[in-house]
């Protein structure tokens, strides 16, 4: 089980090159506060001085910290593969990002530290979330894997932002969140276990304590008369893994270079006589074999999940290397692969045998059925068929169309007018029909336009938009124009023997119900008519039947008498007798004067003193007038709406039915057959195939970053995989 640890160490390594983190290894965290002591741990764990020391924050970027041990007879092999390794030195260690240099003198791995760190941190506090790995290999090391994060503050100094504070504790919970890493809290025995940020953040991310080892340092600057025994017997507050305390050098060791084995007998003198029932289980020493068979143990129950989380992996990232396709060749045949990729999409879309369907909207084939069907007949059964027409306006166009002779049946020429106007508004909805579906043709195009070819060669995409696009708006006119014919069609000839126009036998019956009120009228008034003649006395009458025929007294007002008038009169059924209405009427006619000297002095009177005319006829309207509908005037306009709304629903059928014939004759079916050899005559240029096919520069970025983490996926399982069963357990 001893070569779990190198086994993560070079998973690390393997994901450090391609700078990812995909995949969280088990490795162990140091978090504290400022000055509590956790780089001081680090160094005795390593036996070496090689961290940065000061006074306030020291550490500003998180540090990989990768321990490998080097057995005596491990060196040799080792020394074979590590180039640049002196044969008389048993301690070096490697940074990532300085490739494969060997730094043999600890002074220089610490001066190396600084400056990585002044690089991206500023030189004055600043701290930055980009890790350093250093990777140290010795005799005298366990195998662990550590990260040494800065300490958490308070407050900002130097050039250290305001929310300094947030800044680092969102570090640290990005780094222990990891539910394979180990939680190592740093607590400095001087201060209160109760108030540790450490533990508080560690119990936030592992509130069972599965994971979290606590260290308590500083045990021998602890006020005299007082000590760490029930902080490290976990009962001030408990942690499952356990509290292990440790010494630090002080600073005047630190300055005065006292060796580290000298530092660790101390340490050991020092546990044995203030702490002699703890002792074995205190110390840098038993730390570091905690540590180790901690992460041993850890690793072993992450492997299976590790593994599986690399195998799944990598298969995801070989089938996004694979969607970005390999180099191109043969760059007219990948343009044709492409144009004809596109034209059955294109196609699929429309007939809804794409793969890919959209299960959120509706696209292509079938939102063009719903603007025919819902849409485009919604809209026209909206329309009312006597919508703008008033029975002023059919009255009115029956008036017109029968001229200066009054009408015994309604003319056919007031039907015919006012159906073509009502026809007439139908247009607009079928031209805003066919402006429907060639913005849904447009929306195919960026729908079919998300293939990855397409992404890949973005000059191509939009080269093959701006076909299609010219392809349909020259398709729009001849659809536009044969719209437009339909209706015209329809206008040109009103159909009256149309088979579905049977609405005569209602309307003869519309013609009794409407005639019949009118006959009895008339009867009634007959009848009345008699019953007044019967009842006049008997002078009267014989005064009546004495009385001049109106012909003679035509004859005598006048011999200039127009002869048009005197026919019209003597054409008379029952000649009408002279008395005071008559010559009351042959005055108005003539236009004569005062009809009391007319009817005592005779017609001579009348020939002899002519009087100023007086018209008295109203002055004509220049618009109509609504009055009350005498009941043939009822019946006729009852009769022409009846008529127009028959005739307007068969048209208005036809429209329905015809309109997106039309549309999918002249515009659909027409780009569905020829988009493919539009495109190839379009863009199968020799000249401009190397500009159409260049390829995008974030997709070939793409591809190069998922072939690295390909590799890396696939070295990782392979490293994986040489372990075996027997080296678990």
């Amino acid at each position: 089980m001893e070569s779990l640890i190198p086994v993560i160490n070079k998973l690390q390594d393997v994901f450090n090159t391609v700078g990812s983190d995909v995949i969280q290894l088990p490795q162990i965290v140091v978090i504290g506060t400022q000055s509590s002591g956790k780089s001081s741990v680090l160094e005795s764990l390593v036996g070496r001085d090689f961290l940065p020391r000061g006074t306030g924050i020291v550490t500003r970027r998180p540090l990989v910290l990768q321990l490998v041990h080097v057995a005596k007879e491990d060196k040799d092999a080792l020394r074979a593969s590590e180039a640049g390794i002196p044969s008389d030195v048993e301690e070096w260690g490697k940074f990532l990002h300085t490739k494969n240099k060997i730094f043999t003198d600890f002074e220089e791995i610490r001066k190396q530290i600084e400056t990585e760190t002044d690089r991206l941190s500023g030189s004055n506090k600043g701290v930055c979330t980009e890790p350093i790995n250093l990777k140290v290999f010795s005799p005298h090391v366990l195998n662990l894997t550590l990260i040494d994060l800065p300490g958490l503050t308070k407050l900002p100094v130097g050039d250290q932002p305001p929310d300094i504070e947030t800044q680092i504790r969102d570090m640290v919970m990005h780094y222990i969140g990891n539910p394979n890493s180990i939680i190592l809290a740093v607590t400095a025995a001087n201060t209160d276990m109760a108030t540790s940020e450490s533990i508080k953040l560690a119990k936030e991310v592992d509130p069972d304590g599965r994971r979290t080892l606590a260290v308590v340092t500083k045990l021998d600057l602890m006020d005299a008369g007082t000590d760490a025994m029930d902080i490290l017997l976990g009962k001030v507050i408990p942690v499952k893994l356990g509290i292990i305390g440790v010494i630090n050098r002080s600073q005047l060791d630190i300055n005065q270079q006292k060796d580290m084995k000298k530092a660790g007998k101390d340490e050991s003198a020092f546990l044995q006589r203030k702490y002699p029932s703890l002792a074995s289980r205190n110390g840098t020493s038993y730390l570091a074999k905690t540590l180790n068979r901690l992460l041993m143990h850890h690793i072993r129950d992450c492997l299976p999940e590790l593994k599986t989380r690399v195998n799944v992996m990598a298969s995801q990232f070989q089938t996004l290397l694979n969607s970005f396709g390999e180099v191109v060749e043969d760059k007219g045949q990948m343009l044709l692969s492409i144009i004809t990729k596109f034209a059955s999409a294109y196609c699929a879309t429309i007939e809804g045998t794409a793969r890919d369907i959209e299960t959120t909207e509706l696209c292509g084939g079938a939102r063009i059925c719903y603007i025919f069907h819902e849409t485009f007949g919604r809209t026209l059964d909206s329309i009312d068929p006597l919508s703008g027409l008033t029975t002023l306006d059919i009255l009115t166009a029956i008036r017109n169309a029968t001229g200066p002779r009054p009408a015994l049946f309604v003319p056919e020429v007031s039907f015919e007018l006012l159906v073509k106007r009502q026809i007439k508004r139908l247009e607009d909805p079928s031209l805003r029909c066919v402006e429907l579906v060639h913005e849904e043709m447009q929306r195919i195009i960026q729908h079919c336009g998300t293939q990855q070819e397409m992404l890949r060669f973005p000059k191509l995409h939009e080269r093959i938009v701006d076909v299609v696009t010219a392809l349909l708006r020259k398709r729009l006119p001849c659809t536009n124009q044969m719209v437009e014919n339909l209706v015209s069609i329809e206008l040109a000839y009103i159909n009256t023997k149309h088979p579905d126009f049977t609405d005569a036998t209602i309307i003869n019956t519309l013609f009794r119900d409407v005639d019949e009120p009118e006959r009895r009228s008339r009867n009634e008034r007959e009848m009345t008519r008699v019953q007044s003649a019967n009842s006049l006395p008997e002078k009267e009458k014989e005064r009546t039947r004495n009385a001049l025929p109106l012909t003679a007294s035509v004859q005598n007002l006048s011999p200039a008498a127009s002869p048009h008038h005197t026919g019209a009169l003597m054409a008379a059924q029952e000649p009408l007798r002279v008395d005071s209405n008559s010559w009351r009427v042959m005055n108005i006619l003539r236009g004569g004067g005062d009809l009391r000297n007319a009817v005592e002095n005779g017609p001579a009177h009348v020939m002899q003193t002519p009087q100023k005319p007086v018209n008295l006829l109203p002055e004509i309207p220049t618009g109509p007038v609504m009055k009350k509908l005498s009941p043939r005037e009822e019946r006729d306009c009852r009769v022409i709406e009846r008529l127009i709304k028959s005739y307007y629903m068969i048209i208005r059928k036809s429209i329905q039915d015809s309109v997106p014939k039309a549309i999918m004759h002249f515009m659909v079916n027409n780009v569905k057959d020829n988009l493919q050899s539009e495109l190839v005559s379009k863009l199968y240029v020799s000249s401009g195939l190397q500009d159409l096919l260049a390829e995008s520069e974030i997709i070939a970025l793409r591809r190069d970053e998922a072939a690295e983490m390909l590799k890396a996926l696939q070295k990782a399982s392979q490293i994986i995989s040489e372990i075996r069963e027997t080296h678990v357990w």
